[in-house]
């Protein structure tokens, strides 16, 4: 399954227009909008993000309501990882399925 995270958008590159930083849930992303129409994102815009690339421009509304339930359902992981290529959301190992049998 795959799940798209809403943030927001906080700083365009200039020098690199198809990149962003993008704020969810307090912490801050470098993320490539280069999948959406060119020139029209602002700051202070939301979008949906899955594994670092904005897949959609939606309202603050959605946004919200769909943070809300990812905070309730204990899927959301404000840690900062350093790493570009890190997850905008981590779900904890005792949610995680494990393999019976493998050793």
């Amino acid at each position: 399954m795959c799940l798209g995270v809403p943030g927001e958008i906080v700083e365009l590159n200039a020098d690199l227009p198809e990149f962003a930083e993008a704020e969810v849930n307090g912490v801050r992303r470098a993320i490539n909008i280069g999948l959406l129409e060119p020139r029209t994102l602002t700051p202070g815009d939301w979008v949906l993000i899955h594994l670092g690339f904005a897949l959609s421009k939606i309202d603050e509304a959605e946004a919200k309501a769909t943070l809300d339930f990812l905070t309730g359902s204990g899927r959301t992981d404000t840690r900062r990882n350093t790493s570009p290529s890190a997850e905008l959301i981590a779900i904890t190992s005792s949610q995680v399925p494990t393999a019976t049998g493998i050793s």
